[in-house]
């Protein structure tokens, strides 16, 4: 457990809260990148983690990079150290084999909008901004924000967005395919780990959907057809089949109780 982000486990609902804690803006530090690798590392191995929630705090979800670290980049510093770690560690995130939702209270700027891009999802409070304002400091994303930002709301929309750097209200949030859904400011972290208590509660088999999904959208239809069967196939090795099968004969659809095996 770091400083500046934790990994909270609910041995419950079996939700691992991803949690932020850098007041007032929760910026992206180096040290709070570094955490946050850390506790995506251990969400994924967490046997009592089925699904996880990213969060900022009932203020704030994450303001944007440390601008103050800016001055002392250079490009030889930006492309061997401060580049690579960052896309790294969003990506492990994105990565992680399990359902994840960014709960977003007040801003996601810059690295905090390219964070919630990572997850799966993203519950926002109505009160939420997001944006990728980097071009108003003379800069581009270098955090997966001009990758993963168009395969989201379409590439015109993501240059309109980044080419301006404005902010994207939870009016228009929803409407483009930036957020999934949009709830009273106190109740979205709430909102968001109900529904990844449901996610965590499913079979393995969303674990091999998610990377079908994923690595499907990253290769040609071809590929991902073949992925597919692949783990399709794969799904009838595990426990959670079996007994979803056997369930649905002898009880009809909805009543498995799955343990992720």
């Amino acid at each position: 457990m770091g400083d500046l982000v934790r990994l909270e486990v609910d041995a419950d609902t079996q939700v691992g809260t991803i949690r932020l804690e850098r007041p007032p803006m929760n910026a992206l530090s180096q040290q709070v990148i570094r955490e946050l690798g850390e506790c995506a590392v251990e969400a994924a191995a967490h046997d009592n983690v089925g699904a996880v929630v990213v969060w900022g705090g009932p203020k704030v979800f994450a303001a944007g990079a440390d601008i103050k670290e800016f001055p002392e980049w250079d490009y030889q510093s930006v492309n061997n150290r401060v580049g690579m770690s960052l896309q790294r560690v969003m990506d492990t995130l994105a990565r992680l084999p399990k359902p994840t939702i960014a709960a977003i209270n007040g801003y996601a700027l810059g690295g905090g909008c390219e964070l919630a891009l990572s997850c799966d999802f993203r519950f926002a409070a109505d009160n939420a901004k997001l944006g990728q304002p980097e071009i108003l400091l003379g800069i581009i994303p270098g955090a997966g924000g001009t990758q993963r930002l168009p395969r989201l709301v379409g590439p015109s929309k993501a240059k309109e967005l980044i080419f301006s750097g404005r902010m994207v209200d939870m009016v228009e949030a929803p409407q483009i395919g930036l957020v999934d859904a949009v709830y009273p400011a106190d109740d979205v972290y709430a909102a968001a780990v109900e529904q990844a208590a449901k996610y965590a509660a499913g079979p393995y088999a969303i674990r091999l959907a998610k990377r079908a999904i994923d690595d499907g959208m990253e290769s040609t239809l071809d590929h991902g057809l073949r992925l597919e069967a692949s783990l399709f196939a794969e799904s009838f090795t595990t426990d959670d089949a079996e007994h979803g099968i056997a369930s649905f004969i002898e009880n009809g659809p909805g009543k498995a109780t799955f343990h992720r095996r």
